[in-house]
Formats: C-alpha cells, sequence, structure tokens
C-alpha cells in the first residue's frame, strides 16, 4: 500500500489508480526547472507533484482532484514530504477551478478512456474515463491557466495524439516537444509525452525505450528516473 522513492513515499492504499509508470514518465520528463508556479490537474496519489517538489526547489505546487478519496490521499502524502510548506491540494474538478495565478508548467496524466466501462469500480472510473473530463476541456481551460511563457505536459496513449494535438491547435497551444514511448524496442509505441507552449516554434522529437527485456531497463530509461526509484 506504500510504494517507496528515493526521497519521499506514496501511500495508496485509498486511491483507485496507483502508482504507475505513466506518472513517473511524466514527472521526470517534463521541463519543469524554470517554473515559479506548478499546477498538477488530477494529481492522484500526488506523485507527479512530489516528483516536481524534488527536481524544482523552488516550485510553489497546487494540485487539483476531483475525486475525495484521491483528495485525501494526496493530501496525507504531500503533508507526510519534506516539501509540504510548497505542496497544497484542493478538492475540486478542473471545470470549477479558478485561480488568479497564471501557472509557468501544467501537467497532467488525464483520463483517457471514452467508455468508462473499461474500468472496474466507479472510483477508477471516474479516474479514467474522459466522462469527467475530456481533452477538449483539459486543453481549454489549461490555456485559460497557462502564464504566457508556460508549458503544458501531458502523457496520454500514443493512438490519440492527433486528436490532442488538432485540438491543442484550436486552443492555439503549440507542440514544441514530443517524446515517443516503447516497452521494448520491437513493440510498438504504446504512450507519447507532450510539451506544448503558447508560441510557434521548433518542434524537438525523441524516442524512449523502457526495456530491453523483462526488468533489465535501458541506460535512457535508467538516466531518465535514477533519481526516483530506489533499485536505479
Amino acid at each position: 500500500s506504500t510504494f517507496k522513492f528515493k526521497q519521499f513515499e506514496i501511500a495508496q492504499d485509498k486511491c483507485a489508480m496507483k502508482v504507475g509508470t505513466d506518472g513517473v514518465l511524466l514527472g521526470a520528463w517534463n521541463v519543469c526547472n524554470k517554473a515559479t508556479n506548478i499546477l498538477d490537474i488530477g494529481c492522484g496519489t500526488g506523485l507527479i507533484s512530489l516528483m516536481l517538489a524534488q527536481r524544482n526547489d523552488a516550485a510553489v505546487i497546487t494540485g487539483i482532484e476531483i475525486e475525495e478519496n484521491a483528495f485525501l490521499q494526496s493530501l496525507d502524502n504531500f503533508n507526510n514530504s519534506k516539501w509540504s510548506k510548497r505542496l497544497s491540494i484542493i478538492h475540486t474538478s478542473l471545470q470549477d477551478f479558478s485561480s488568479e495565478t497564471k501557472f509557468d508548467l501544467i501537467v497532467s496524466n488525464p483520463p483517457f478512456f471514452t467508455d468508462s466501462t473499461q474500468a472496474n469500480n466507479q472510483y477508477r472510473k471516474l479516474a479514467r474515463s474522459t466522462n469527467s473530463l475530456n481533452f477538449k476541456e483539459l486543453i481549454s481551460k489549461s490555456k485559460i491557466l497557462l502564464s504566457e511563457n508556460g508549458i503544458f505536459s501531458v502523457i496520454i496513449p500514443f493512438p490519440r495524439k492527433e486528436e490532442f494535438i488538432n485540438i491543442a491547435l484550436e486552443n492555439k497551444l503549440f507542440l514544441s516537444r514530443i517524446c515517443n514511448v516503447k516497452g521494448i524496442a520491437n513493440s510498438p509505441v504504446k504512450r507519447i509525452l507532450m510539451e506544448f507552449n503558447n508560441s510557434q516554434d521548433t518542434i524537438l522529437e525523441e524516442n524512449l525505450v523502457i526495456e530491453k527485456e523483462r526488468h533489465n531497463y535501458t541506460d535512457k530509461y535508467i538516466d531518465l528516473c535514477k533519481d526516483f526509484y530506489l533499485k536505479m
């Protein structure tokens, strides 16, 4: 029920969505070093927020979470970390969230199932289904909350890449960085990490393979995650 990282622990007994590779990838990959105010949309256990607090020792990080058990879990995990003074969590949906502060970095590991029946309990459905937050709502609200020079960073399934990019363009958010993620070298791309900003610029593209074989990780994945996982 507790996942231990090098500098923090994640209790996850109350939360439907447990610690997973997607969250770790997003927390480790995005550009956060220049951010002063960070927003984590749908923060679940608080994993990504805690990773960002570790990577950026000055940023103030706000998480929002609609599901009550996950909200309480994040609150506990934040309070039990050494960065508790810079971390806060609000029990709300993105649709109802408002802020006078603009954010230099907005991160989200968003719901992506279009059919909530693919999740096996009501809390997991809420966390994973676009019925609670679809891509249009996520992108349009993030555009409003993003600072002029801010970055919007997400991880989504690869098949929904073009859909997400097109909705972002409709909201004048432009792809600036992308990473294609494979489980092993000869497998198809499973996930896509993307960063967007408010100005058209060069797109930096990279590829990441997680494993050479089962539990034998690639050098690139180790380099990305070694500051977090205990056994790296």
